[in-house]
């Protein structure tokens, strides 16, 4: 390599790093070799190099937001009984999953169903998705995040801490049931979701139709004027099916049995 040669690729080293090229620093002088071998245009040789930098940029972002959204793990749309939820499809929950129709706007998701019937895996696997396609997503126990927010009000913070969640395009409260009026002050929900209204998204999972919501929120003002905030812009699914984890402990509890034509007759056993 001539010395001319050495100087260019240190400068170009250097001004790689200034301008936060990672992908492009290690993969250019492959592809440079390849580009003088082949004799191709230089401008295919640049367009080569930023195609995988723009690559690897959205690899470590998915990264990032994934690790920030710590969703249970191993909850997919593969792996989810699409069979045991008639109501709904795999073609609907991807079209949720692109995000541009509905978290564009601020608009929401309302999971309902009875327990064990698929909404926190559904919801997770939602997240996913959405991260995939390049939103930031936020899931936690509904129960924990009032409990944070207690914790900011009693410390004079908690605008700060709805704002820092505005961050998150989607944010997914996971069983909204399970947090009931006599914590105190759960009315810091309410004023997460006024403050999140036709700006920022919510998916909220819940085992309760709407007429429990009383056992949430403090008085029935409060819960009217929370459900009308909700509902306003949103998709509401409703997941009225036997419990998965129930229906998984029947079957095991019962085995496998034995074939009917191999069954022993109780009068020749006798």
């Amino acid at each position: 390599m001539s010395t001319a040669n050495t100087v260019d690729t240190a400068r170009l080293n250097l001004l790689l790093n200034e301008l936060r090229l990672p992908a492009i620093k290690v993969l250019w002088p492959q592809f440079a070799e390849q580009s003088d071998r082949e004799g191709r245009p230089a401008a295919r040789f640049l367009a080569t190099s930023a195609e995988h930098e723009v690559a690897e940029r959205g690899r470590r972002r998915v990264e990032r937001h994934l690790l920030e959204a710590r969703l249970p793990s191993g909850k997919t749309f593969d792996n989810f009984d699409f069979e045991a939820v008639p109501m709904i499809s795999k073609a609907q929950v991807t079209a949720l999953a692109a995000g541009d129709g509905w978290i564009g706007k601020g608009a929401n998701l309302l999971l309902f169903g009875p327990p064990g019937g698929g909404k926190s895996h559904l919801a997770a696997a939602i997240g996913l998705a959405l991260i995939e396609n390049g939103w930031r997503v936020l899931f936690t126990r509904t129960t924990d995040l009032v409990q944070k927010l207690q914790v900011a009000r009693r410390e004079l913070n908690l605008e700060a801490a709805i704002n820092r969640l505005d961050r998150f395009d989607l944010l997914i409260c996971d069983d909204l049931a399970y947090v009931t009026k006599d914590q105190a002050e759960t009315s810091v929900l309410f004023e997460l979701i006024s403050a999140r209204y036709e700006r920022r998204s919510i998916l909220i999972t819940a085992n309760q139709p709407f007429g429990e919501w009383n056992r949430v929120f403090p008085d029935p003002a409060m819960t009217l004027a929370a459900i009308d905030r909700l509902v306003h812009h949103a998709t509401i699914v409703e997941m009225n099916v036997e419990s998965y984890r129930r229906r998984t402990a029947l079957e095991r509890k019962r085995g496998p049995g034995r074939p009917p034509s191999h069954a022993t007759p109780k009068t020749l056993a006798d």
